[in-house]
């Protein structure tokens, strides 16, 4: 009789442990994804933040686009179009600077900014 009070002793505080492990799980992932969002929508958000800083694009086109490059490079993406087309606008970007606003490189731009704003709606804007 005893091993089976034994045996109850021993699974009541397991069974406290891993509930209340259940519950803090619950609470982080929920609280977490209400107050930060997706992953995606944290990189929108810095994609959006980073080109919103530096010159004025219409004031100073050329510098805007000097501005552009290394701090979209140096943002953290995990999702792998969106990086992919982060990476082709800072290109368009560099290469319009490089090249004193040509025709050209005003299309790579403006096609690149399409495809970042399919992804992230208004972030290259």
């Amino acid at each position: 009789m005893s091993h089976g009070l034994l045996g109850r002793r021993a699974v009541a505080p397991l069974a406290a442990a891993v509930l209340v492990l259940a519950l803090a799980a619950c609470g982080a992932s929920s609280g977490s994804s209400s107050e930060l969002g997706t992953a995606l929508q944290q990189s929108c958000k810095a994609v959006s933040s980073t080109l919103q800083n530096g010159p004025d694009p219409d004031a100073d086109p050329v510098g805007h686009a000097e501005a552009q490059p290394i701090p979209l490079r140096k943002l953290s993406i995990s999702d792998a179009g969106l990086k992919s087309a982060v990476d082709k606008l800072a290109d368009a970007y560099e290469s319009f600077a490089n090249s004193n606003g040509s025709a050209a490189a005003r299309a790579q731009v403006t096609s690149a900014s399409a495809k970042v704003n399919a992804i992230c709606p208004g972030a290259a804007s």
